[in-house]
């Protein structure tokens, strides 16, 4: 009989573990609109966005009052955060300029004239009561006398609470900030003009038909 109530017991608790209406799923979602600002950017190939160890992972993170940066595993976002903040990135950036920034790997025939590169430093709800996303961004122009930037961002957002979907409503707030601030190539850094055309690569130069011979 022991054994029997044993057995029931883990059943009910792994029929517990599994019940996915107890795991909620955030959607990273910058919200559309805001006013159109010119094209700076044209064909622009958007590496995957770097970002900190507790922000690339399922879970939601948030600062508690101890200053320890904490999670639950019944909090989770519905995809990748890498990805989904790569592709929410671009989408917001393309929307926001009408360039055409695409995520890695870049799927036309014809190469992209620039390359973005996005290193977050920290993606964290503080304790404070905001929503905190800074790092730098880099837009590479390897065509000669092309315009290179280095710039920084640190972009603070209100949080109306200290829940789950008040934190993913702030991260996909500030990832609409940061679209326009790269749309607009503001931000505190510099500019670097490419001095040279670059060398041709090995498979460029032997893609060439060859001269004619002399005398043909």
């Amino acid at each position: 009989m022991r054994l029997i109530l044993a057995s029931v017991a883990c059943l009910a608790l792994l029929g517990a573990c599994s019940n996915g209406e107890k795991t909620a799923r955030y959607l990273i979602d910058p919200p559309a609109g805001g006013a159109r600002v010119p094209d700076r950017l044209g064909t622009a190939e958007l590496k995957d966005v770097s970002l900190p160890e507790y922000a690339s992972g399922d879970e939601l993170s948030w600062q508690s009052a101890d200053g320890a940066v904490r999670s639950n595993t019944k909090q989770l976002w519905a995809d990748n955060p890498q990805r989904a903040f790569t592709l929410a990135l671009a989408r917001s950036i393309s929307d926001l300029s009408g360039a055409t920034v695409i995520a890695e790997p870049w799927p036309l025939s014809e190469p992209p004239r620039r390359t973005l590169e996005v290193r977050v430093e920290k993606a964290l709800a503080q304790a404070d009561g905001l929503y905190r996303l800074t790092g730098r961004y880099f837009v590479g122009d390897s065509a000669a006398g092309g315009i290179n930037q280095a710039r920084s961002f640190d972009i603070s957002v209100p949080l109306a609470d200290t829940g789950p979907a008040a934190i993913a409503r702030a991260q996909s707030q500030a990832i609409a900030r940061l679209a326009g601030q790269i749309a607009t190539l503001s931000g505190p850094g510099r500019s670097v003009r490419t001095s040279a055309a670059p060398q041709p690569r090995i498979d460029d130069i032997f893609s060439q038909p060859l001269p004619p011979l002399e005398g043909s």
